[in-house]
Parts: C-alpha cells; sequence; structure tokens
C-alpha cells in the first residue's frame, strides 16, 4: 500500500495541515488568474455540472430555460479554465472541458501555470477542499455564492510541476478503475432488479394459479389480469393525504416531531437516520403523523416509490411531497400488496405524464384516479408471502452490491483527499502505471 512522505511542514493551514516539507503553500489569486471577456455571442452555451464539470448546455440534460438573447454579456470559457458557478460550495470548483459561454454570475479562473491544470482540477473537486468553500460563502439559502475576493487570499498545496503531473496521471488512472468496478457492479444490479421485476409481473399481473381465467384489465400498462380480480381506482380501495407543507418558522415549536421527507422513502425501505423536525401540534397527529402499516408513496422525484412503515411507535410526521394511504376496509385490502403494485406501476411507466420538459408530480387527484388490480385479501396476502420469499435472495443480493458502491466511491472519495493533500506519496507508483 502506499506510505507517507517521509518529512512533512505546517502549512499553518487549518483545512490542509501538513504538507510534505518540499512542497509550496501559495495564496489563491497568485496560482490562478481571473478571465472576464464578453462580447462572444457565437461561442456554444456552457453549463456547469458537479458531476461532468463544463460541458456543452445541449450535453447535460437540465430543465434550466436560459434566454436566448443578450448573449454578449455571457463570459467566456476556454478549454482548461475552472468555473466557480452557484453550486460549488456544495460540489467544488468544475473544470471546463469545452469552449464557450457562461453565466456572467459565475467567477472563471485560469492557472498561471498550464500544466497545474490537472492536479489543481482534482484539488478542487476533494471533500478538504469543498468543505473549506463553506468559509467563503456569502448570502442565504437560494442565494448562496462563493466570494471569490475573500477566497483568492486562501492558501493552495502546490507540489512540484513533475510532481503534480505523477499526481493527476496516478488519480486519472484509480478513477477510471473505479469507474470500471462500479460499472459492472451497477450492471449487476439492472440485471438482478429485471429478474426481480419480472417475478413481481408475474405474481401481480397473474396472481399465483397457473391456470386462472383471464380478463382484459382496461389498463394500458397491465394488460390481461384474473377475471375474479376487481381492477378499480385507487380512491375506492384507499384514503390518501399528502403530508404537511414545511415551515422553517415552525421548526423550533413546541411540538417538535422528526418528519420523513421525499428523499426518505426509497423502495421497501425508510431513512430514520438524521430526520430534521417540525413542529407538529397534537390536533394535528391524525392528519400529519404516520402508524405502522401506512404505505408512504413519492409525490415527486421518482413518483411512485413506496415503503410500509413499521417503525417506532411514536410520532412521525411527514411532509407534502409524500402520499399516505390507509386502506378503507383493514379486512379487504394490504397495503404490503398495493406496495408491489406500485413498483411494477412506477417501471411501467404509469405515472409519466408524457411531457419531458416538466418535473413529473403524482398530485394526490392523479393517484386517487390510478386504477389497480386487486384479488380478495387471501390471496394479496398469499402474493406477498410468495414475492417475500421468492425476491428474498435477489434483494439480499442487490443491497450486498449497492452497499459495495457505496464502499468504493468513499474509498475513491479518500484516496482522492489524501493524494492530494500529500498525506500518501504516489510518486513510485505513478512511475509503474501502464502507459
Amino acid at each position: 500500500m502506499f506510505k507517507p512522505y517521509p518529512t512533512y511542514k505546517d502549512s499553518s493551514v487549518p483545512w490542509l495541515g501538513e504538507v510534505p516539507k518540499h512542497w509550496d503553500v501559495r495564496r489563491t489569486k497568485t496560482v490562478l488568474c481571473e478571465r472576464v471577456q464578453k462580447g462572444y455571442p457565437d461561442e456554444p452555451l456552457l453549463a456547469a455540472t458537479q458531476t461532468k464539470g463544463v460541458v456543452r448546455k445541449e450535453q447535460y440534460e437540465n430543465r434550466t430555460v436560459l434566454a436566448l438573447k443578450d448573449l454578449h454579456l455571457l463570459k467566456l470559457v476556454r478549454f482548461g479554465d475552472f468555473v466557480i458557478s452557484l453550486r460549488s460550495f456544495q460540489g467544488g470548483i468544475e473544470y471546463a472541458r469545452e469552449q464557450g459561454i457562461i453565466s456572467p454570475a459565475y467567477t472563471i479562473l485560469y492557472p498561471i501555470q498550464p500544466d497545474a491544470q490537472s492536479y489543481l482540477a482534482w484539488l478542487f473537486k476533494s471533500q478538504p477542499y469543498i468543505e473549506n468553500l463553506s468559509l467563503y460563502v456569502t448570502g442565504i439559502r437560494q442565494g448562496q455564492t462563493i466570494d471569490y475576493e475573500k477566497l483568492s487570499r486562501s492558501e493552495l498545496p502546490l507540489p512540484p510541476s513533475r510532481e503534480q503531473a505523477a499526481i493527476a496521471r496516478f488519480l486519472d488512472h484509480a478513477n477510471r478503475r473505479t469507474r470500471r468496478y462500479i460499472r459492472a457492479k451497477q450492471k449487476l444490479i439492472k440485471l438482478l432488479e429485471e429478474q426481480k421485476q419480472a417475478i413481481i409481473h408475474r405474481a401481480v399481473t397473474r396472481g399465483l394459479d397457473p391456470n386462472v381465467r383471464l380478463k382484459p384489465s382496461g389498463v394500458e400498462w397491465l394488460g390481461d389480469v384474473p377475471e375474479h380480480w376487481d381492477v378499480v381506482s385507487l380512491r375506492f380501495r384507499y384514503i390518501q393525504c399528502l403530508g404537511k407543507m414545511l415551515d422553517s418558522k415552525r421548526v423550533l415549536g413546541i411540538h417538535p416531531l422528526p418528519y420523513l421527507r421525499n428523499t426518505d422513502v426509497q423502495w421497501y425501505r425508510i431513512n430514520v437516520s438524521d430526520l430534521p423536525e417540525m413542529d407538529i401540534a397534537p390536533y394535528e397527529y391524525e392528519r400529519y403523523t404516520i402508524r405502522s402499516g401506512d404505505l408512504l408513496v413519492c409525490e415527486g422525484g421518482e413518483v411512485g416509490r413506496s415503503a410500509i412503515w413499521s417503525g417506532e411507535t411514536r410520532n412521525y410526521g411527514f411532509q407534502k411531497a409524500i402520499h399516505r394511504l390507509r386502506p378503507r376496509s383493514p379486512a379487504h385490502d394490504l397495503p404490503l400488496y398495493l406496495n408491489y403494485v406500485l413498483r411494477l406501476a412506477a417501471q411501467a411507466g404509469a405515472f409519466n405524464d408524457g411531457h419531458e420538459s416538466t418535473i413529473p408530480h403524482l398530485t394526490g387527484d392523479k393517484l386517487r384516479a390510478h386504477r389497480f388490480p386487486f384479488p380478495n385479501k387471501a390471496e394479496q396476502a398469499a402474493i406477498v408471502r410468495y414475492l417475500d420469499n421468492a425476491t428474498s435472495n435477489i434483494t439480499t443480493a442487490i443491497e450486498r452490491a449497492q452497499n459495495e458502491i457505496s464502499l468504493l466511491r468513499e474509498y475513491r472519495t479518500r484516496l482522492i483527499a489524501d493524494v492530494v493533500t500529500g498525506k500518501l506519496d504516489v510518486r513510485e507508483a505513478a512511475v509503474r502505471l501502464p502507459e
């Protein structure tokens, strides 16, 4: 494994700590210059992304609308420049792989020494550096941005030029390998998900009797279903309720309760770690809290994503981006069964509104109007038992692969941080890399 450098010195920079003795520690403004060039309306429009760097706008699938006027006011970005965007305090400073024009609200920088580009690109996306950027944030909430005047006076580690190249080469190689491993795991997960989905599809559209007589369901994504099943709108079988609108003024009330957000509801599981709190008065509990057996469904994001709450007996709230479903008659319907049906419906695109340019939302009216298959409760329970048993090994394999991906990403994050800040010496390893 990699070893530290032989000797170190104190950098006098809190986030950096000790650095190799032969490294420089320089002010940002002695390493980078600001580029303020406008008047290039014919250059392609660029977008600053946290995952792909600075790329052409048409290559980046987002829903940001850019007015195609006053293009001469946009700033020029050259290949190899760095861009401080309105989200850099969250994901670091972005490296430009294209020449073009970008928002005048962004800060464009270029290295005084061009051969420093590759090393700086890794440094600016490292976790210690990103955390350090929070010291230079101004504004509140959506108006937050980085004050470059202050940031320019901050200090950076700067190895000798040849060592910068070795570090960049090593990290490029390590990142390629990690991405290759992650892609392989993701491919495996996709295959396992398809296998699991095929099992679910068969059970919730045909039941467990292979000789059952079928009838058209009248629902395009569903196809034929057993003759004795009901296919009706959700409103006739379940009571739907949206959660409480988030209110920053009520975070510090006298009745604080943890509440679930849209992102806390994943397929078949619910996160309860580090939940925020909201003031929900006792008289609101019936409407805005959950109890064991409730089916929670995402209204936005991955619409239709759902899970059963089987957690603690204490009160938990839920936000307005989540639907709470309860059977109108618990004697007739089982939420665990509907959870499987919703997964099938979401996979089949049943909740898509057909407009790719808009953010999808599954409103209460839309959800209540959707038609789903409903056998009797005994058959619902049998289907749930069968699916739980038939898919348990697949689910375990998927979770194992997902955990391995998380570990790979954590390792990559730690490795980048240790290498760019001089905690690990990779010079010899870089020399041994294949061309």
